[in-house]
């Protein structure tokens, strides 16, 4: 494995066929002062429409990436009923989309059989990992990068397999 990191968006950058993330979590801890999260939770999240009150660096990494043709997609495996951050996540996946990421939802029920990998993680150009490494209570700890063949062909079958069981974001209802 590497010890160098390069910056999510210079990964995206370098794409140029795929682009894929495994989200397998049911929490992931924010900031308390998070400013999406509160409004969230009282009701005010701002409209997909109004760009620029929620359009970041991120989201122009991915836009930038599918207009060069580069496949973005995104797989979550939750459990249902989900938890509150779930909700939150739900509620801002249009700015995904809206950014061109395609994104599925899967419960987790419908997940056994599967081999899934004990981290989050992106895919990038069926080639790189980037493992995401998370604290029992959802803090972010570090993320790893990974060039090894067997890794990324592992993660490439994981999420090949969430993916094909998984719902289209605008088909999944939270229950």
């Amino acid at each position: 494995m590497s010890q160098q990191l390069p910056p999510f968006a210079e990964l995206l950058a370098q794409c140029t066929t795929s682009a894929v993330h495994l989200e397998t979590r049911d929490l992931y801890a924010t900031d308390v002062e998070d400013h999406d999260l509160k409004a969230w939770r009282a009701g005010e999240l701002a409209d997909v429409s109004d760009r620029s009150s929620w359009w970041s660096w991120f989201h122009d990494a991915v836009a930038d990436a599918v207009a060069r043709g580069v496949a973005v997609q995104r797989a979550r495996v939750v459990s249902l009923p989900a938890t509150e951050y779930i909700r939150f996540e739900h509620a801002c996946t249009p700015r995904n989309l809206a950014a061109g990421e395609d994104v599925r939802w899967l419960p987790r029920d419908q997940a056994l059989g599967l081999l899934l990998p004990a981290h989050d993680y992106w895919l990038f150009d069926g080639q790189v990992v980037r493992w995401h490494h998370f604290a029992g209570d959802g803090r972010h700890l570090r993320d790893e990068l990974d060039e090894r063949p067997v890794s990324a062909d592992h993660a490439g079958k994981a999420f090949a397999a969430v993916w094909d069981r998984a719902v289209p974001h605008a088909e999944f209802v939270l229950d």
